[in-house]
């Protein structure tokens, strides 16, 4: 079997996508082969942005239903590939959306959102970021939030948070929580990469670790390419399983450095939390939405078993979705 053909048959789940989304966006991630992906629609937008960004992707997915479609469970995953779509899962990089009010939580999971990140990089209600000089651990609001997820059916995300906050959550939550988009500390010593504690302590409690291939957590930085991607996966592979690892890229295709710094300022606008300058740079090799198939020929390059290469694909988040969304 080619590698194209290889890719097309497989499930291709991706993590995290925060891309500028346009209909040039979508046409990538469908020529990428892309099955499905947890798309940012909320990172420091409150209640009334974020239903607006909620409307946008509901005119998206009308004007663009011959390329995307909404997911809601996994069985509309399984439909995407049927169909030959790109499946889109709402998510939120924060609990802004929410502000202090408990009772939207079961909302917005009627509107499709299924995953949210607990915190950004910087303090909220819930608990504490991972820019934060402290961490001062889960909140009561934070673990009413979480009480909330669990009933409803929305993945609680840890990938930004600090390691008490992260600790307590996966501690106190009755469903199995998950890294979305993350790199290892073990790898390279990044303020948002992953201990291998950290790592361990999420999939021994029954929780998901997406690989983040995003240069800035990596050592190799702006010279990264796709094999070296390969060594981080493989890397964490070690740690958490070949079952318990997936596909977080963090893709950004399309912004621009206007919008890196709204990311970095403290609730969009305050001081600064991150240090970092301008748009992030692209895996070489990997420079859109469209190139997902480089990444199933590094890992055939690196003789991955098929079986193996189907997991991290995708099959492993697949199976993963099918135990907290549905």
């Amino acid at each position: 079997m080619s590698e194209r053909t290889f890719h097309d048959t497989a499930y291709v789940i991706d993590g995290l996508v925060v891309s500028k989304w346009s209909r040039q966006v979508f046409e990538a991630m469908h020529r990428g082969g892309l099955t499905a992906a947890n798309c940012t629609c909320s990172i420091w937008e409150g209640m009334r942005d974020t239903m607006i960004n909620i409307a946008w992707w509901n005119k998206a997915f009308v004007e663009n239903a011959d390329i995307i479609m909404q997911v809601r469970s996994t069985s509309d995953i399984h439909e995407a590939k049927e169909t030959g779509k790109v499946g889109v899962i709402l998510g939120w990089q924060n609990t802004a959306g929410i502000e202090d009010r408990l009772d939207l939580l079961p909302l917005y999971k009627q509107l499709g959102v299924s995953v949210i990140q607990l915190t950004y990089n910087t303090q909220n209600l819930v608990g504490s970021g991972c820019w934060e000089a402290t961490d001062g651990g889960l909140s009561g609001f934070g673990r009413e939030v979480i009480d909330t997820m669990n009933r409803v059916g929305m993945l609680v995300d840890l990938s930004h948070v600090g390691p008490k906050t992260s600790s307590d959550a996966i501690a106190y939550s009755d469903k199995p929580c998950a890294y979305t988009h993350v790199a290892a500390r073990g790898a390279f010593d990044h303020p948002r990469n992953k201990t291998d504690a950290q790592l361990r302590e999420m999939v021994e409690r029954g929780g998901f670790v997406g690989v983040a291939t995003y240069p800035p957590f990596m050592k190799t930085g702006v010279a990264t390419t796709v094999d070296d991607c390969m060594e981080l996966f493989e890397y964490m592979i070690n740690i958490c399983g070949e079952q318990n690892i997936g596909i977080g890229t963090d893709f950004t295709q399309g912004h621009d450095d206007a919008y890196f710094d709204w990311l970095r300022q403290d609730k969009g606008y305050a001081r600064r939390a991150n240090p970092g300058r301008g748009r992030a740079p692209a895996v070489k090799g990997m420079e859109t939405l469209a190139d997902y198939g480089r990444l199933t020929g590094a890992m055939e390059r690196r003789g991955w078993t098929e079986s193996r290469i189907r997991r991290v694909l995708g099959e492993n988040w697949l199976r993963f979705l099918g135990e907290v969304i549905d």
